[in-house]
């Protein structure tokens, strides 16, 4: 199964932010359990529709949010779905901060168990209504920060709620994951099997202030047998989202994610060559894509 257009090279990809697509539509998806729930799709950019991928903004972020990514993905064929999760939108952030401040309000949103089950029923509402549209070839998860945590419930990782994910996609790429402690246990990651891209930066510390090697824990525990590390120098938590990034960091965002899915519809797990800036480091020996596992009873 192929992206195409993707898998002539790596060297290939269009690396600049595209312009956003003018045709990108506001879409009000219907979750399992009744809620409505906004999202913006951004259609490929091409006659037939390659691959499908759906985008997890994180704490406070909207359907608006991840725009230059989701736009770089519609130029490369990829019908993109941003969601915009109701449970930790913008609004219960809000009432979050009420009485404890950004960073504590954040990081109470981030490990609340309930806005985490309603953003696995988010992911579910808005992969359905995609495969509708784009029936045949991959599908892809990416999320930022919280999201980040989202696409790592989604495919199976260990965490102190007990919530469970469908492992509904065939690879997964989050965006300042989170490393162990609170959400996630030691080790919580070993039981991912997809192919894996971890993306952060070298300014990208977490809430708790550790630097951004914790958040690399997965890339070293994943049992994935195609899994990336890639590290942007210089790159803030806020470049990693595209929110007010500075020259050239979501050209570099765009080429570790582009550069992943060259890579896993080539068949193997090669890097691609060095881009300055951008360190690649490279687990497992690297399969095909295999075909998403049936979705589970429930998150």
């Amino acid at each position: 199964m192929g992206l195409r257009r993707l898998g002539c090279a790596a060297a290939a990809l269009i690396v600049l932010a595209p312009q956003l697509a003018a045709a990108r539509q506001w879409l009000s998806l219907r979750r399992s359990d009744g809620l409505s729930v906004s999202a913006m799709a951004y259609p490929p950019q091409m006659a037939a529709c390659r691959a499908l991928a759906v985008l997890s903004p994180g704490a406070g972020g909207s359907a608006e949010g991840l725009s230059e990514l989701a736009g770089f993905l519609a130029s490369e064929g990829v019908l993109t779905v941003v969601v915009g999760h109701p449970d930790s939108d913008r609004k219960a952030l809000r009432q979050r901060r009420r009485g404890l401040g950004l960073r504590e309000g954040l990081a109470s949103l981030a490990s609340d168990p309930a806005a985490h089950r309603g953003r696995l029923q988010d992911i579910a509402a808005a992969r359905a209504w995609a495969r509708t549209r784009c029936p045949a070839g991959p599908a892809v998860l990416i999320g930022h920060s919280m999201g980040a945590s989202t696409v790592m419930l989604e495919a199976g990782a260990r965490n102190t709620p007990g919530l469970r994910g469908g492992d509904a996609f065939s690879a997964y790429v989050a965006l300042s994951p989170q490393g162990s402690g609170g959400l996630f246990p030691a080790e919580a990651w070993r039981g991912i099997q997809r192919p894996l891209l971890l993306v952060t930066g070298t300014r990208d510390r977490q809430l708790d202030g550790q630097p951004w090697q914790a958040r690399s824990e997965a890339f070293r525990s994943a049992s994935s047998p195609c899994r990336w590390l890639a590290v942007i120098a210089g790159a803030t938590h806020g470049d990693l989202a595209g929110i007010a990034a500075r020259p050239g960091m979501q050209a570099l965002v765009n080429r570790s994610v582009g550069a992943f899915l060259v890579a896993l519809w080539r068949g193997d797990c090669r890097a691609p060559a060095a881009t300055p800036g951008l360190e690649i480091r490279v687990g497992g020996a690297g399969v095909r894509v295999p075909a998403p596992a049936p979705p589970r009873s429930g998150p």
